[in-house]
């Protein structure tokens, strides 16, 4: 066991975790944080990142990670990779077993973030970030007079292949049904747009491409024919799973899974990146499944350290 209480742990690695480590750290709490075996986030999935304030060459993704990594630990933040097996948040002060040892701590920021949902074929995971992505206002500008498909049926693919529009000469939406999961809305929207084209009863079987992206296998689940489509680029929108496994039964999750955000207290200075346990306070894409961008992720992550700050000068 770790014997002292520590004022803030962090679960969670990613723009929000590492963000909170950096205000955090700066204010003298000396965060601990456990940022999980894959540290880094869905950002170290990434190449190119073109949109994260500061970089008007674009960066690495997992080179920007490495920065706010860095960026923490000149702080004074301690960073340990490794994965958080359970945590208690109904007594104080609350524990938190990783890698078989107890961590105690007056505070928790939860930043665990978010995982997309893959369709788990190994060229797919084989080519993630060389033409396999699962998020359009990332990527939807290397596809520039690109071909490439959406595979999904609800608002969300509806919004990447509209988004992708703007670059790529031609999206094809492939769906597994005849049916969308979309508002109507969007799906006039979609019909509306002479550059999208629908694949339907059909699903991606395979990826194409030893380095990149090069084709895909789609089977029709109505008579099982397979044929081979030539593209540059595959998008997922098959949703996101939140990594909230560990926190079931210990803070409220909402009907998604993510994590629920209860603004406490009165006035001027209410708390908004509460959880429904005072003292746990929650940042990124865990509890956020709107704007799923590194910068509002950090956003959040400072936002909870400020808060956690805070919540731990009202405790004294």
């Amino acid at each position: 066991m770790d014997k002292k209480i520590r004022n803030v742990i962090i679960i969670g690695s990613g723009p929000a975790g590492l963000t909170a480590a950096i205000y955090t750290a700066r204010a003298d709490l000396k965060p601990l944080v456990l940022a999980g075996i894959s540290w880094g986030g869905q950002l170290m999935l990434t190449t190119e990142v073109e949109n994260y304030p500061g970089f008007p060459e674009g960066v690495l993704g997992p080179d920007l990670m490495k920065k706010f990594r860095d960026q923490a630990e000149k702080f004074g933040a301690e960073i340990l990779d490794i994965d958080v097996g359970s945590v208690n948040f109904k007594s104080r002060p609350f524990t938190i077993v990783a890698d078989g040892k107890t961590y105690k701590t007056r505070a928790v920021i939860v930043a665990a973030g978010a995982n997309s949902n893959w369709l788990n074929l190994p060229n797919e995971q084989r080519l993630i970030g060389r033409g396999v992505s699962s998020c359009a206002p990332c990527d939807a500008w290397f596809f520039k007079d690109k071909k490439v498909i959406v595979v999904g049926g609800g608002d969300s693919a509806m919004e990447e292949a509209l988004t992708l529009t703007k670059f790529a000469s031609s999206v094809a939406i492939v769906h597994r049904r005849d049916e969308f999961r979309a508002s109507k809305i969007m799906l006039d929207r979609v019909k509306a747009n002479k550059k999208i084209s629908f694949i339907i009863n059909s699903v991606v079987v395979d990826v194409l491409g030893k380095d990149k992206v090069e084709g895909v296998k789609i089977k029709n689940v109505k008579d099982g024919k397979v044929k081979e489509l030539p593209i540059d680029g595959m998008f997922l929108a098959i949703g996101h799973s939140p990594m909230t496994k560990i926190f079931k039964g210990q803070i409220e999750l909402d009907e998604k899974g993510y994590v629920k955000r209860i603004p406490q207290g009165e006035g001027p200075g209410k708390f908004q990146m509460t959880t429904s346990v005072e003292g746990v306070f929650v940042a990124g894409d865990v509890h956020d499944y709107h704007y799923r961008q590194a910068v509002t992720a950090a956003g959040y992550g400072c936002s909870a350290a400020l808060e956690a700050e805070k919540w731990l000068e009202n405790q004294e």
